[in-house]
């Protein structure tokens, strides 16, 4: 009897191998669903449908945006991680669904790490350093002993509480041992008036959003939060040439859900790097405010992705975040 049970486990998991061979091999025969997380026109739904435009070329197929904002990305994450694991439905996560939202969510309705697969990293979004025009500031130095010398007098922006530009900040106050008091908005767009007239004392917002103002005099920038200079804003020297260490980027990254066959990871992840590489691709990205990803392995994303976490979640602890 027991012999028996064992050759029907075993005929049981050869025919799933098949199953996932076959499914592989045929892959991708009809559109792919890409859930965004977020809602259309913004920064994470453009680059979806830049990459997806030319993924879906190198895979013969159609990748179709479905944008499930709400929660913070978690409405949409969700949907993804209790999917078919066929490869036809798919995730475009960032830092604040997978590295943030698990450290500041008290119960998300599934586990960043056991419930999706690895796909690729596609892109990083650094952000800038901005202070008044009229502040006394004209280097992170500079404005780093300009807070000391106020405790607790100069303020920061950002665009809600538990959001990566707050995170971005307590992460500098916190290296830089200084004492500024946050300032909550529903956006970055409506603190910019109160930075530019000096009623806010400094803010980490996106290129895109943030530049413009600078280039037109309105605003001062200081640096930018990438370990180098960034390609996007090259006259800008790296925080880290302060604060050795110092970095703060939006991620952007393709996931499914758990149990995705090897071999289908692999033809999106080779998709995915494809599109990387295509210039047309790398301009709009550019224009988005965002660095391509270096091509790489499903195994180097979720590593990146494990330490990116790990470095959120002792900020939140640590400064006592909420989101509320």
């Amino acid at each position: 009897m027991k012999r028996i049970q064992v050759l029907q486990v075993l005929a049981l998991a050869l025919g799933i191998v098949a199953s996932s061979s076959s499914l592989a091999q045929g892959y991708p025969n009809k559109p792919i669903r890409l859930v965004v997380p977020f809602p259309a026109a913004g920064a994470t739904d453009l680059l979806a449908r830049t990459l997806g435009q030319k993924m879906g070329e190198k895979l013969g197929t159609t990748l179709v945006i479905d944008n499930k904002p709400g929660a913070g990305g978690a409405i949409g994450s969700d949907l993804v991680a209790k999917s078919a694991p066929d490869g036809y439905t798919l995730l475009l996560a960032t830092t604040s669904t997978h590295s943030i939202g698990p450290a500041i969510t008290a119960r998300l309705p599934y586990d960043t790490v056991r419930d999706f697969t690895p796909i690729a990293h596609v892109g990083d979004a650094p952000s800038i350093m901005l202070v008044p025009v009229s502040s006394p500031a004209k280097t992170v130095r500079e404005w780093i002993d300009h807070a000391r010398k106020n405790p607790g007098r100069l303020n920061y922006a950002s665009s809600g509480n538990g959001t990566i530009v707050q995170l971005t900040a307590e992460l500098f106050k916190s290296q830089a041992g200084v004492f500024v008091t946050h300032i909550p908005y529903k956006g970055t767009a409506l603190a910019i008036p109160d930075l530019i007239s000096g009623k806010i004392d400094v803010l980490f917002d996106s290129l895109p959003t943030g530049m413009p103002h600078v280039r037109d005099g309105r605003l001062r920038a200081l640096g930018v939060t990438t370990l180098k200079r960034s390609p996007l804003a090259p006259e800008l020297p790296p925080i880290a040439d302060t604060l050795p260490g110092f970095e703060s980027n939006t991620w952007f990254g393709f996931y499914g859900p758990r149990n995705l066959p090897a071999d289908v990871v692999a033809k999106l992840n080779k998709a995915a790097n494809d599109a990387l590489s295509d210039s047309e691709v790398r301009d709009k990205l550019a224009r988005l405010g965002i660095e391509p990803a270096t091509p790489g392995t499903p195994e180097q994303f979720a590593k990146m992705v494990a330490v990116d976490a790990a470095k959120w979640k002792k900020i939140v602890v640590d400064r006592k975040i909420t989101n509320e």
